[in-house]
């Protein structure tokens, strides 16, 4: 059985783990055993379970090379626990599983976690906050203006300016943006986004977006100091000063001028050890128990970096501004301690790396219910925090300007056609990437003329407008649009098919006649009564 990327979505640490189970029962040897003077077919022994297991995640891409043969011992313990696997004489249930000879063997059936049900939901949209509904009394200058699908009889609306007719308008002055709208807009548009680099149809069960406060957004987004970090206005929410000293104290390691440091062997172990009970004792992780799904469904991007990168900035715009410096604080500290060649080692049998991985990764990221795979799920995000934390814990760029664009398109006046129910504004925001010049030069000759051959045809096929109205508007579309107009109707027999001219029959005349052999005209006498 081949290992297969898991990518993101809903119950993605039940997929893992159903899969985990299913690669180990079909790679794991079995062979016959002897213990204390018995022999016991297709089982094995643990050590030889931690072998098989931890090279089988090392190679897995959902999980990687930074899983330790520790943690595929705690792995399975679990599996033990939850009888994926079961001694020889069938016991199971405790994690007493040990990296040892004991003999262990699979059970008839494996015991896969089945999906909760959900009523299955079509393609969500995140709507945009409307706040042009007129309030009761008020006067009609603010008229609702609202997004349209464009036709062809809105179409020649809009152009009619092209043949000289201007139709009655007037200006709409839009009402001046509040706080809170501005807040609405950034949590919309912000989960627009985050659906939309996911690839999920709906945020809903990964996300529940009632939890999504928008002040937090805005914050994040326009708090922060000259180094990215955000900066709190609830002071006592900060770091202690003593935990923000340890902190640099090892991430700048060994010029530490504002320190006086003790000369003694094992110092900055000592720091470490303080670090890491300071965060080991938080009620919550850093990412918090709500968000905990839609940062396991991120792992799911880990094989494009950039799409892993922008969902995780997103990500972390949602989480509360302390939670989100004191995680910028704290990755940038791990990620400087990892590169720092000048700090002793802080194990004596642990690589620096991997024990900062697995010192933070619980207090980073962790479920409120007991998830079986959720220690190796946060040692692979801590790992990718680490090596890209400049990128993904700053503000995300692109967003930020979509946010401020169509925040000073709300502000702007409109134009209110006469008799029109509704006028286009501005589309649903979009982000750019990078594309190659061929697609570049394709698009330009192919994306702005497919919606308006769709829109000449749509006149053609249109059968309730009359003949002589279809024909002004054709010859408007052909004035303004030659080249699309052209490939529609490449010569004039084609333009000529669409108003076939219809051929006047004429009576038959003297067809009675013809029928009848002529008969010459005889004079016939009148008798008169």
């Amino acid at each position: 059985m081949e290992p297969r990327l898991v990518g993101p979505g809903p119950y993605r640490a039940t997929r893992l783990w159903n899969e985990i189970i299913e690669l180990f029962r079909a790679g794991m040897p079995l062979r016959k055993h002897r213990c204390r003077f018995k022999s016991y077919e297709r089982c094995f022994k643990a050590s030889e379970a931690v072998d098989c297991l931890h090279e089988l995640l090392g190679s897995n891409q959902n999980f990687g090379p930074e899983v330790t043969r520790d943690q595929t011992v705690k792995l399975l313990k679990k599996f033990l626990k939850n009888h994926v696997i079961e001694d020889i004489k069938g016991r199971w249930g405790k994690e007493d599983f040990e990296d040892d000879g004991h003999l262990y063997r699979f059970p008839p059936s494996s015991p896969l976690k089945s999906y909760p049900k959900k009523p299955s939901c079509g393609k969500e949209v995140i709507k945009f906050p409307d706040w042009n509904e007129p309030k009761a009394g008020t006067s009609q200058e603010y008229i609702p203006v609202k997004s349209i699908t464009m036709n062809s009889e809105m179409w020649y609306k809009r152009h009619s300016i092209a043949i000289g007719e201007v139709p009655a308008c007037k200006l709409v002055f839009r009402r001046e943006l509040t706080q809170t709208n501005i807040e609405e807009l950034c949590k919309s548009m912000t989960l627009s986004r985050l659906q939309k680099v996911l690839g999920l149809d709906s945020l809903d069960e990964v996300l529940d977006t009632k939890l999504v406060n928008s002040k937090h957004i805005v914050q994040n987004v326009y708090n922060v100091n000259k180094q990215g970090i955000v900066t709190l206005e609830d002071k006592s929410k900060e770091l202690p000063h003593w935990i923000l000293s340890a902190m640099k104290c090892l991430a700048n390691w060994p010029s530490c001028s504002d320190l006086k440091q003790p000369t003694y062997s094992g110092f900055e172990r000592d720091v470490f050890k303080t670090i890491v009970d300071y965060f080991g004792q938080m009620k919550e992780p850093l990412l918090t128990f709500h968000f905990f799904d839609i940062f396991v469904s991120v792992l799911g991007l880990l094989q494009k970096p950039s799409k892993a990168v922008e969902a995780l900035q997103i990500s972390c715009l949602l989480l509360p501004p302390e939670n989100r410096k004191r995680l910028q604080l704290l990755v940038r500290m791990m990620a400087r301690i990892s590169l720092n060649q000048d700090l002793p080692p802080l194990s004596e049998s642990v690589r620096t790396r991997t024990l900062i991985v697995q010192a933070f990764s619980r207090c980073i990221l962790c479920s409120k219910d007991e998830i079986d795979l959720d220690e190796l799920l946060a040692a692979k995000l801590v790992s990718f925090l680490m090596d890209n934390y400049q990128d993904i814990l700053s503000v995300p760029s692109a967003l930020k300007s979509s946010i401020e664009d169509h925040v000073v398109h709300l502000q702007r006046v409109q134009i209110k056609y006469a008799g029109a129910d509704s006028d286009a504004t501005l589309p649903p925001p979009s982000f750019c990437h990078r594309i190659s010049t061929d697609e570049f030069e394709y698009q330009r000759a192919t994306g702005s003329q497919e919606p308006l051959a769709a829109l000449l045809e749509e006149i053609v096929m249109n059968k309730e407008i009359s003949v002589k109205d279809k024909k002004k508007k054709l010859k408007q579309f052909q004035k303004s649009y030659p080249e699309v107009y052209r490939v529609r109707f490449p010569t004039p027999e084609t333009e000529a098919m669409l108003f076939p001219e219809k051929t006047k029959q004429k009576p038959p005349i003297l067809v009675w006649a013809l029928k009848k052999p002529f008969q010459p005209f005889h004079r016939t006498r009148s008798f008169r009564m």
